[in-house]
């Protein structure tokens, strides 16, 4: 049987304003899915209820057939439900390598074992030569790859990464493209939420579009790239997706 995490009728509101209306979307063990929309249509909020840092009104989150909607952050992580965070969420006053070690250490590695991990992470993210470095001093780019090692240092099932691209240039955007496809090629479950409409179309196996914090779309990136109807919700104009990158 397919491991999936899944997500059904997820439907949240802030002070009677709808933030999300019945989303339903499922990230499979060894894929890519993609989550796009406009600004306010819900994605983090939808991110921050998969993850366990927020609960929804009404609707499920399951991981591998478990019901998993009402448990915490934390005892997701514990689990294999990892992600990232926009704004980083580093342990600044540590190194490079201590944030990562600090994260393999959490789940039960002895320490010389979480420093082997730390520098295959390193190494595998392109920051191994800022190993010693202060997280506070990082660009902002690095930092939110320092967030990914951080995050696969627990060996996730599933991994959120919530907008991983942000700060890096062409070049590197196309290198993380690579390590997004060799973590799902290794089995774990990735939902990639991002702005970089190219990152998107090059990676993703599937794309789930949400317009008003209602799912709108879902399907390959081809599919999505020919939607009129996408276009026109989404960017407000006539046009195709791609139009966007």
């Amino acid at each position: 049987m397919t491991k999936t995490l899944a997500v059904s009728g997820i439907t949240r509101s802030f002070r009677g304003v709808k933030a999300l209306v019945g989303v339903d979307l499922t990230v499979t063990s060894g894929a890519v899915l993609g989550l796009i929309g406009p600004n306010g249509a819900g994605k983090s909020t939808l991110v921050n209820i998969i993850s366990g840092y927020d609960r929804p009104d009404t609707g499920t989150v399951t991981m591998d057939g478990v019901d998993v909607t009402r448990t915490d952050a934390r005892t997701k992580a514990r689990n294999g439900l990892a992600r990232t965070f926009q704004h980083g969420h580093t342990y600044h006053g540590l190194s490079v390598r201590e944030n990562i070690e600090v994260a393999a250490l959490g789940t039960g590695r002895r320490r010389a074992e979480a420093r082997r991990r730390a520098t295959e992470l390193m190494e595998r993210l392109g920051i191994a030569d800022r190993a010693n470095q202060l997280a506070a001093a990082l660009p902002h780019g690095t930092e939110r790859r320092l967030g990914v090692a951080r995050a696969l240092a627990i060996e996730p099932r599933y991994l959120l990464l919530d907008e991983p691209a942000a700060g890096l240039n062409e070049g590197e955007i196309g290198e993380f493209g690579d390590v997004v496809r060799s973590i799902a090629a290794e089995g774990t479950g990735v939902l990639l939420i991002d702005h970089n409409i190219r990152l998107i179309m090059a990676v993703c196996d599937t794309i789930h579009v949400v317009v008003q914090g209602k799912s709108f779309l879902e399907g390959t990136p081809e599919t999505v790239q020919r939607s009129e109807a996408l276009a026109e919700a989404y960017l407000g104009r006539s046009g195709r997706a791609h139009d966007a990158a």
